[in-house]
């Protein structure tokens, strides 16, 4: 049985192994090179500034890990973030990307964000219903937004509502100032 916590940098490497296959392997990220264990730490440390990087351990290793992040950098925008989760391959359909997601979700709503977006490369029937399950719905569809693996990519938006909208509302809580009870 596995637990979840905040992702540290000392978990750097091991999130990298989760992410190099989806970076080599397939058009779910766009990116086409694979980062550097300094560039996780970066992208670790930066995201816990304001939003949760969480991580799912089991016997001493992560196998999956859940973060959120920025839009857009202009202020109206702070009360939106986008969301991604990623598991090793070998571990899926077990329930992983829920606990992480679920926990994401948590954390946010009391962070006091608003609408969470999940940008996914389509078609990807797996990721669209697995969102869906969360209560997502597609918005957009940007066609041929990206080109990798010899082929011109759709992305899909899909959008999740998870607070009020009052008139004067206060600014997210950066994680670091959320507490469990």
């Amino acid at each position: 049985m596995g637990f979840i916590r905040f992702a540290d940098i000392s978990d750097a490497a091991e999130i990298l192994g989760i992410y190099k296959p989806y970076v080599e392997e397939t058009v779910i990220t766009f990116e086409y090179d694979v980062p550097t264990i300094a560039e996780f730490v970066r992208r670790i440390t930066e995201t816990r500034k304001t939003y949760p990087y969480l991580v799912y351990e089991e016997d001493g290793n992560v196998i999956g890990y859940a973060y959120a992040g920025a839009v857009r950098e202009r202020k109206a925008y702070q009360w939106t973030c986008e969301l991604s989760v990623y598991v090793k391959k070998e571990m899926y359909s077990r329930g992983i990307g829920k606990a992480l997601y679920e926990k994401l979700l948590e954390y946010l709503k009391l962070q006091n964000f608003k609408i969470v977006y999940a940008v996914i490369t389509a078609p990807n029937p797996q990721s669209e219903k697995f969102h869906e399950r969360f209560g997502f719905t597609n918005i957009a569809v940007f066609k041929k937004t990206g080109y990798k693996m010899g082929e011109w990519l759709d992305v899909l938006w899909m959008e999740k509502v998870i607070g009020e909208f009052e008139d004067e509302p206060a600014a997210p809580t950066a994680i670091g100032g959320i507490t469990e009870d």
